[in-house]
């Protein structure tokens, strides 16, 4: 976020902060990318931020420091979609794991957008919130600096910062789970677009008319490239009596309904040879919508994390091919490279907890 002189003097530093004194800053009206290079750190360089991670099934949560470092961590399962149960779950993850640590700020990525201020989730498909005061209501709650990001921005940032896209001047990230997620780091910024709503990438309508989706539309990329989807297209080819069919059914213990994309993936990693082919045309779906993004964006890298991930190469390959095969101007034009997160399924608390250190504003 572009910085402007503070507008007072530093006051006195409240004792929650163990950083260096609080400064007030007065944002730009459009806080819609967050600059590394010309951060100022009300933390101080050794400060300690606990990074939480909202998913559609846990809340996760770590005491990050300055290095990207997890030094504990915690989880619980997401309580429903209640925004007050969600808040309480978050409470008590701060208090104990700030029990034995001295926390300066508190870090949130969420699913969903998020408004220009940071303050409000908008719309978020997967927890059911409209217009939620997150970050308002945590403050009071915890009485210490909250910054609420989106949860792919986080993940991008933690990559950027300390995982595969480290000295990568354009990157785009891309979380696999539920749904997709996306986000962008563009020299040094966590871009968010000029209404803060940027990296929606899961909602680009790659089939007119095709599977209905949650954000209300037809056809999202996420419908496809998912492990909702991969679990949708298991589940239907588990109803055809083959022998593999039989194997994946058997393996969510005779019921269909049991059968997810995580149970897809671990057969694959098995040899089972349709959860591979399942597999495989995921990837196909995940490669054409990349080639979408980077003939809008040009990124230098694609990283791809998520849960999904655990594939490795089984997805991405597959991914890669049909990225090169459907990339405008194939053959003419420098093409991204396409990696896997370096980080797992802590990437989005550590990015989180980092960006609460470095946004370089308070939101006390």
């Amino acid at each position: 976020m572009p910085l402007r002189p503070p507008t007072q003097q530093p006051g006195p530093r409240p004792s929650a902060w163990s950083g260096s004194a609080a400064v007030r800053w007065r944002p730009a009206a459009r806080w819609g990318a967050v600059p590394w290079a010309s951060c100022r750190t009300h933390l101080g360089r050794r400060g300690l931020a606990i990074g939480i991670d909202i998913g559609g099934t846990k809340v996760a949560a770590g005491v990050v420091d300055a290095e990207g470092r997890v030094l504990a961590e915690a989880r619980r399962s997401t309580p429903g979609s209640d925004p007050r149960a969600v808040e309480q779950v978050i409470v008590d993850l701060v208090h104990e794991l700030g029990a034995g640590h001295r926390i300066a700020s508190v870090g949130i990525g969420a699913a969903g957008w998020m408004d220009l201020d940071g303050g409000t989730v908008l719309f978020s498909p997967h927890l059911a919130w409209r217009n939620e005061p997150l970050r308002a209501n945590l403050q009071q709650l915890l009485r210490r600096p909250v910054l609420l990001t989106n949860d792919a921005d986080a993940a991008a940032w933690a990559e950027w910062r300390f995982g595969a896209g480290q000295g990568e001047s354009r990157l785009v990230c891309i979380t696999l789970g539920t749904g997709i997620g996306g986000a962008m780091v563009m020299d040094g910024r966590v871009e968010r677009g000029r209404f803060g709503v940027a990296g929606e990438f899961g909602h680009q309508i790659i089939m007119p008319g095709g599977h209905p989706c949650e954000c209300g539309n037809r056809g999202c990329w996420e419908q496809y490239a998912s492990g909702n989807a991969l679990g949708r297209e298991a589940r239907a080819f588990a109803s055809s009596g083959t022998a593999e069919a039989q194997e994946l059914l058997a393996g969510s213990g005779g019921k269909p309904e049991g059968i997810t994309g995580l149970t897809v993936s671990g057969f694959a990693l098995a040899g089972n040879a349709a959860s591979r082919e399942l597999l495989a045309e995921q990837g196909r779906w995940l490669g054409l919508g990349l080639a979408n993004l980077a003939a809008a964006l040009d990124p230098g890298m694609f990283v791809i994390g998520g849960g999904m991930c655990d594939a490795g190469e089984l997805l991405v390959a597959p991914a890669r091919a049909a990225f090169e095969e459907n990339l405008t101007g194939r053959g003419f034009r420098p093409a991204a490279r396409i990696e896997l997160a370096a980080l797992g399924p802590r990437a989005g608390m550590i990015g989180a907890a980092d960006l609460s250190r470095v946004s370089g504003r308070t939101h006390g």
